[in-house]
């Protein structure tokens, strides 16, 4: 396993959520507060562009842009209203090994539709850029 799905499955652990948030850009004085955020599977992945970047590790939602009175629960209902995190009655830590299981065949499911989701706007934009090519040289 590489060190990216190593840190991808910590993701799993509130704690390891909840570290991820050492740079957080906004004060406690925030509703959006690392734990908040941490207990609601957020975790931060911030970029030069967006310091207060964060992902869902379940549902792959990315969400910036983050005001001082957002809730984190609500704010994933609101952009992310079919992550199966949402849809469980307690916590991650608490699931049982098949429950635990069935989530993550879940998260599973959504992260491979993401690369294939991906890779097909990929396939997209080439095209479109060989059409606009061929087009240039027809037209000459």
């Amino acid at each position: 396993m590489d060190d990216k799905t190593v840190e991808e499955y910590m993701m799993h652990l509130e704690e390891c959520r909840l570290h991820s948030f050492k740079n957080w850009p906004y004060s406690e004085e925030y509703n959006c507060t690392p734990q908040k955020l941490a207990e609601a599977g957020w975790y931060h992945c911030p970029t030069n562009q967006e310091p207060d970047a964060v992902r869902c590790f379940v549902c792959l939602k990315e969400l910036d842009g983050w005001e001082p009175n957002d809730d984190p629960w609500e704010e994933h209902k609101k952009h992310s209203p079919q992550c199966p995190l949402l849809k469980l009655n307690s916590k991650v830590e608490d699931l049982t090994v098949e429950s635990y299981l069935r989530l993550e065949s879940k998260r599973q499911k959504i992260r491979v539709q993401k690369i294939l989701d991906a890779r097909i706007e990929e396939y997209r934009n080439a095209a479109k850029e060989i059409r606009e090519e061929m087009v240039k040289i027809t037209s000459k």
